[in-house]
């Protein structure tokens, strides 16, 4: 697939992959960046020591956890956005919350793409990756805190019980899909 035969037609160049851990946010993340060309941010990476000591440790972060960790992420956002360049992050952006508090941040338009899975789906692939601080025992607290984003603007559902190609191009079919970006924060149909 050619680069310009796979640019969206939508207006927002700034995409939130996002979901549960496990959910395969940094694959589809670095993928989806590469086909569009854009740079990609692993939003792991943002998370302040003490967030990744508590996962690490197996106890879940809470909303106060959270804000710095969501503000820093906003901020690359930001920065991309005012730089006049697109990016594709990868964040759990588990509550709408928190994805009001991106949108906020950016002050226009972010697209998310949430990678929706079984528990089931989930909790294997957890069981076979290795090498990551957050251990497969807080997936419920992850799925406890997770408010599905149907309804919201600008946001593509992509079921990840699929290989990673099939993965990417639903999720490219679904930002194409995607025309005018509306303001940040209104309703709209979930692709």
């Amino acid at each position: 697939m050619s680069m310009a035969a796979s640019q969206p037609a939508f207006e927002s160049r700034l995409i939130v992959v996002m979901g549960v851990s496990g959910c395969g946010k940094t694959r589809i993340g670095i993928e989806i960046a590469a086909r569009l060309g854009l740079a990609f941010v692993e939003g792991d990476t943002l998370h302040p020591r003490a967030n990744v000591e508590k996962m690490s440790a197996g106890i879940p972060l809470t909303d106060d956890d959270r804000w710095p960790w969501l503000d820093l992420v906003g901020a690359a956002l930001r920065q991309a956005d005012e730089e006049g360049r697109g990016l594709v992050v990868s964040c759990s952006a588990l509550k709408e919350s928190y994805r009001d508090r991106l949108r906020h941040a950016v002050g226009g338009s972010v697209v998310f793409i949430f990678l929706e899975g079984s528990r089931a789906l989930l909790q294997a692939r957890l069981a076979e990756r290795s090498g990551h601080f957050f251990p497969p025992a807080l997936l419920d607290s992850q799925f406890a805190a997770l408010e599905n984003p149907d309804g919201e603007s600008l946001v593509v559902t992509v079921d990840i019980n699929a290989p990673v190609d099939s993965i990417v191009g639903a999720a490219l079919k679904g930002l194409g899909a995607l025309s005018v970006a509306p303001a940040a924060g209104t309703k709209k149909e979930a692709c």
